[in-house]
């Protein structure tokens, strides 16, 4: 009966933590909406209300007033400002986005997102990567061991990385893959074509993302691929400058907090306790220093996450990477409403998924931490 009773009273727990962290992913959900429809009205107004005029990029500087005022018509910039934040809003959440005015004319923006999409997710795949199988192991090893060498060459690599200026890196390193044998004293390794094992590529640009070729379905349904490895190599070769750049920041301070973390850990009471008692070093290390040290790089690693989407606009326009964040740069320069909303809403949304998505991590890594606010 004990023992019944033992096991009933764990299921009910495990219920009752189930069901208050869904009503927490609730409550975070439904808060979300204001923050979102405050970032995308400050969107609105900004734009609306700045400096740039659509029309006048695309009629150019010698555009006559009928012209203009043509144009202007067409594109409903001629409404009321409150219609036009109606409609802008409307078709955000109702995710009937408007076409592009100038960066992709009369092309849907929900078509050009989708465009240029997966090449700023490949190359985030690869800087979080970076950062996160680089940064975080580095700065493990160097609080496991403090004040050897390894631990100066780490934690100086990461200071240097992390002040390094994406902008300023990028530039660096363009020219330095280009006249490798002018700097290294080498040939122009990353230019060269590398016969049947990658295709030839320029060490900036724009990466083939046709990877994977369907060649045959059955009742509308893919059942063979033809992949592609020529492709998913040039791509891997054009990305991997950029996404060095973008997650060296993240790498460098992942690698600091983790340093710092693993050092709190290590010297804590129980890992003291757990070594008085015998328990095994590699089986402090997995069980309680890793996992503890953790705990603070959650909120590190979401938030290095949050910095690629604006670090990404600089890095793909510096090396020509033409995925969301170039053609960002290029709807804000001319004053594209409905394709810079668009992005922007797409941006919001996913640092708002990435906010929360963080808060359940940390309670799950940390079961201390409750669902009560």
């Amino acid at each position: 009966m004990s023992d019944y009773a033992n096991a009933r009273g764990r299921t009910v727990a495990h219920e009752v933590v189930a069901v208050s962290r869904w009503g927490y992913f609730g409550r975070r959900l439904l808060l979300s909406i204001p923050v979102v429809l405050f970032a995308m009205t400050f969107t609105f107004v900004a734009i609306r209300m700045g400096p740039l005029d659509p029309v006048a990029a695309i009629i150019g500087p010698q555009g006559d007033p009928q012209a203009y005022a043509r144009i202007e018509r067409r594109l409903g910039l001629n409404q009321p400002l409150w219609e036009q934040y109606i409609d802008f809003m409307s078709g955000l959440f109702t995710l009937n986005f408007a076409d592009s005015y100038v960066v992709s004319e009369n092309r849907n923006a929900k078509d050009v997102i989708l465009q240029f999409a997966p090449k700023t997710i490949w190359l985030g795949m690869f800087s979080i990567s970076i950062a996160l199988f680089i940064g975080i192991p580095l700065g493990f090893y160097a609080g496991l061991n403090p004040n050897t060498p390894g631990d100066y060459v780490a934690s100086l690599g990461g200071i240097i990385w992390r002040a390094m200026p994406n902008f300023w890196l990028g530039v660096m390193l363009i020219a330095v893959l280009i006249q490798s044998k002018q700097y290294l004293g080498i040939p122009g390794v990353w230019t060269l074509d590398w016969s049947n094992w990658i295709v030839r590529t320029a060490t900036i640009g724009t990466p083939p993302m046709q990877f994977v070729e369907i060649t045959q379905r059955v009742a509308g349904i893919p059942v063979q691929f033809d992949v592609k490895f020529q492709n998913l190599l040039a791509a891997t070769k054009v990305t991997l400058p950029p996404a060095l750049v973008l997650g060296s920041a993240s790498m460098g301070n992942e690698m600091r907090i983790g340093r710092t973390a693993v050092l709190e850990t290590i010297n804590s009471k129980y890992v003291e306790t757990a070594r008085a008692k015998g328990v095994p070093s590699r089986i402090i290390v997995w069980k309680h220093v890793f996992r503890n040290a953790m705990i603070p790089l959650i909120p590190i690693i979401s938030n290095e996450a949050l910095l690629l989407v604006g670090g990404s606009v600089i890095v793909e326009q510096v090396f020509q990477f033409k995925g969301l964040g170039y053609i960002f740069f290029q709807a804000l320069s001319a004053g594209d409403l409905p394709l810079i909303g668009a992005l922007m809403f797409v941006f919001v949304v996913f640092l708002v998924f990435l906010n929360i998505l963080q808060d359940l991590l940390y309670t799950i890594i940390d079961p201390r931490v409750g669902y009560e606010t």
